[in-house]
């Protein structure tokens, strides 16, 4: 496997394991940085729904499974079809999150601009736009190499 393509895989898992922190964290009460998500989610956060901190923990489940996809591929004889299988995994993974970071830069900036009515704060919005959405189409972006230059 070429250097390179080792750096994609071992980003997107640090990707994953970072978002996935991040999730650990919120689950377990930690506030710092919920604000910037806004609406129903921060709403959510402060009453500590319990149906939603179980689904908070289980992302993180998710997003941590996503980094030991990545690993496999590094550690998978070529051609076999398990590889194959992980790295089409990784490829679908990484157009979905392409998809929803770029759809939710899209709905916000349309909320932003007055043309859809959403329930974020200014201060939701921008952040939603300077980092979380962008964050996606990057984790999106990783997955999507990583998939391919192993396929």
């Amino acid at each position: 496997m070429k250097q390179n393509t080792k750096k994609i895989v071992y980003a997107g898992a640090v990707w994953s394991f970072i978002f996935a922190l991040m999730s650990f964290y919120w689950a377990a009460g930690g506030m710092i940085g919920v604000k910037s998500l806004g609406g129903v989610i921060y709403q959510k956060a402060i009453e500590r729904d319990p149906s939603f901190i179980t689904v908070v923990w289980v992302t993180g489940v998710i997003k941590l499974a996503g980094a030991v996809v990545l690993l496999l591929l590094l550690n998978m004889r070529p051609n076999t079809r398990v590889k194959k299988l992980l790295s089409q995994f990784c490829i679908t993974a990484g157009i979905l999150m392409m998809l929803y970071g770029v759809g939710n830069f899209i709905t916000i900036s349309l909320a932003g601009l007055n043309v859809l009515n959403f329930d974020l704060s200014a201060y939701a919005m921008t952040w939603r736009l300077i980092f979380w959405e962008p964050f996606w189409v990057a984790g999106g972006i990783l997955y999507f190499l990583a998939g391919k230059r192993v396929d």
